[in-house]
C-alpha cells in the first residue's frame, strides 16, 4: 500500500456481509482491509480495498483506453488524408485549365486538318504527356475513397460500443460519477472511524516501493498528517549519520526528487525513529536520550533520558545495529520499547507524552529483547517477531489494555531476507519496512468488535 493515497489509491469500497470475516473471499485483485463484529458475533461490515494495480486492469477502463487510442489513430490518418486531398485538389485545378485547352485544340484540328495537323499534333502530344501524372492521382483518389468508407464504418462501430459502455455505467456524466465516488468514500471513512482499533489477523505483501541506501535504515510518513499530505522522510544507516531527507510524496520519493534536507544536531542510533505530528523522535547516539526535533523550526524542542533503558547494543534486537530503543506510534499515541537490567533484559513498554517525552505509563513483559527480531504497536498491543531473517513471523503479542500476553503465529514474507525496521502507520493501516536496502510496505488485516447502542 502506498501511503494511503498510493497503496489504496484511487478508490476504497465498503461491502456488507452476513457471515464471519474469516470466510470472506474477495474477488481476485482485492484484499480484506478490515472487518467488524458486534458483541454477539454478528458481522457488521468488512472493508475490502483494491490492490495497487487493480484499477489499471479494470475491464471498462481498458476498453475505453483502447477506444481512445483507436480514435487518436483514426484522427491522425484523417489528418494525413485531408492534407493529401488539399494537395491533389490544387493539382487537379491546374489540370482543368489544360484540359480546356485540349478541347479548343481538337476543334481547331477538326476545322483545318491539313494545314495545322502536324503543329497541333505536337502540341497535343505535349499536353497529353503533361496530363500523365493525373492517372496515379485518380487511382489514389479511389484508394482514399475506400479508406474514408472504412473510417465511416469504424466510427459507426465505435459509436455503438461507446453507447453500450455508457448504458452499462448508467449514463452518468463525469460530475455525477465523481459525486458518487465522494459519497462512497464518506461512507467508508464513517465506517473506518468505528474501526479505529482491532486485533492483528494477517500481514500481506510486501510491496517494494524503492531500492536504495545501505542494508539498514528507516523511512516513514506522519500518521497525523492530513490525507493530502504524503511527505516521506528517509534516514539511511543505523549510526554515525544525521542527514534526514524529505520528499513531498511517495512518487517523488521513488523518483529521488528531494524537497528538503535536514542536518540534525545529534547523530542517531538504530533505525527505530518515528515522525509524529510534524516532529521527528529519535534515539541520540551512544545514549538512552530521546530527541524531539521539529521539522518546521529545524530545532530540538525536547530531549529526555529514558531512565534505566539499555543502549549502544546492550539490549538490541537480534540483528544488532544499536536497536536498543524502539520508538513507535499507533492509534493511542507515542511509545518506547526497550529493555532494562531491572527487568532482566526483557522488553519494557512505555507510553510517552509526545510534548514533554515524560513516561505516562509502563508495562514489563517477559519476552527477551535480544530474542526479538522487530516489534510494532497496533491499538495498544505490542507485536513481536521472532527473527529478522527469512521465516520470521509475529510470535508474541502483549496487550497494554489488559496487561496480558499471548503467543501468535502470523507469518509475513521477508522477501529480501533481512529486516532492520518494521513500523506501523495508523493512517495508512500499513507496516513500513526496511528490507535489506529495499523500502517496502505490508498490508495488515485487523479484526474488530464494535459495541452497538443496544449493548451500551
Amino acid at each position: 500500500m502506498w501511503s494511503l493515497s498510493v497503496v489504496l489509491n484511487p478508490l476504497l469500497f465498503l461491502l456488507l456481509f452476513g457471515y464471519c470475516p474469516t470466510t470472506i473471499r474477495p474477488k481476485e485483485g482485492w484484499q480484506v482491509y478490515s472487518s467488524a463484529q458486534d458483541a454477539d458475533g454478528r458481522c457488521i461490515c468488512t472493508v475490502v480495498a483494491p490492490e495497487q494495480n487493480l484499477c489499471s486492469r479494470d475491464a471498462k477502463g481498458r476498453q475505453l483506453r483502447q477506444l481512445l487510442e483507436k480514435v487518436q489513430n483514426m484522427s491522425q490518418s484523417i489528418e494525413v488524408l485531408n492534407l493529401r486531398t488539399q494537395r491533389d485538389f490544387q493539382y487537379i485545378m491546374r489540370m482543368e485549365s489544360q484540359i480546356k485547352g485540349l478541347r479548343s485544340k481538337f476543334r481547331q484540328i477538326e476545322s483545318d486538318r491539313k494545314t495545322l495537323v502536324n503543329k497541333n499534333f505536337q502540341d497535343l502530344k505535349g499536353k497529353m504527356e503533361s496530363l500523365q501524372p493525373l492517372i496515379p492521382v485518380l487511382e489514389q483518389y479511389k484508394t482514399d475513397a475506400k479508406l474514408i468508407s472504412q473510417f465511416k464504418e469504424e466510427i459507426r462501430n465505435l459509436s455503438s460500443v461507446l453507447m453500450g459502455i455508457q448504458e452499462e455505467m448508467g449514463a452518468y456524466d463525469y460530475e455525477e460519477l465523481q459525486q458518487r465516488v465522494l459519497n462512497l468514500e464518506n461512507r467508508l471513512h464513517s465506517c473506518m472511524n468505528k474501526l479505529t482499533c482491532g486485533k492483528l489477523m494477517k500481514i500481506t505483501g510486501p510491496q517494494t516501493v524503492k531500492t536504495s541506501g545501505t542494508r539498514f535504515g528507516a523511512w516513514m510518513t506522519d500518521p497525523l498528517a492530513s490525507l493530502k499530505n504524503n511527505k516521506v522522510w528517509y534516514m539511511d544507516s543505523y549510526t554515525n549519520n544525521r542527514i534526514v531527507k524529505e520528499y513531498k510524496s511517495i512518487s517523488d520519493f521513488v523518483a529521488g526528487v528531494e524537497s528538503m534536507t535536514y542536518n540534525l544536531p545529534f547523530k542517531w542510533a538504530g533505525t527505530n525513529h518515528v515522525v509524529y505530528n510534524g516532529s521527528l523522535y529519535y534515539n541520540k547516539m551512544q545514549s538512552n536520550i530521546i530527541v524531539r526535533y521539529s521539522f518546521e523550526t529545524g530545532l530540538v524542542i525536547t530531549q529526555r533520558a529514558l531512565e534505566s533503558a539499555g543502549f549502544h547494543n546492550v539490549y538490541p534486537y537480534t540483528w544488532g545495529g544499536f536497536s536498543d530503543i524502539d520508538l513507535m506510534v499507533d492509534e493511542l499515541g507515542l511509545w518506547a520499547v526497550y529493555a532494562t537490567n531491572q527487568n532482566a533484559g526483557n522488553i519494557v513498554i512505555s507510553r510517552l507524552n509526545p510534548d514533554t517525552l515524560q513516561i505516562l505509563d509502563t508495562w514489563n513483559t517477559e519476552y527477551s529483547k535480544r530474542n526479538a527480531g522487530e516489534s510494532f504497536m497496533i491499538c495498544g498491543t505490542l507485536y513481536i517477531t521472532n527473527s529478522h531473517l527469512t521465516g520470521a513471523k509475529v510470535y508474541y503479542a502483549f496487550s497494554t489494555k489488559t496487561s496480558t500476553y499471548e503467543y501468535t503465529d502470523i507469518p509475513f514474507h521477508n522477501q529480501y531476507f533481512h529486516m532492520s525496521m518494521l513500523d506501523y502507520n495508523a493512517r495508512d493501516r500499513a507496516l513500513y519496512g526496511w528490507n535489506n536496502g529495499h523500502q517496502v510496505l505490508f498490508n495488515v488485516t485487523l479484526f474488530h468488535i464494535i459495541k452497538t447502542e443496544d449493548d451500551s
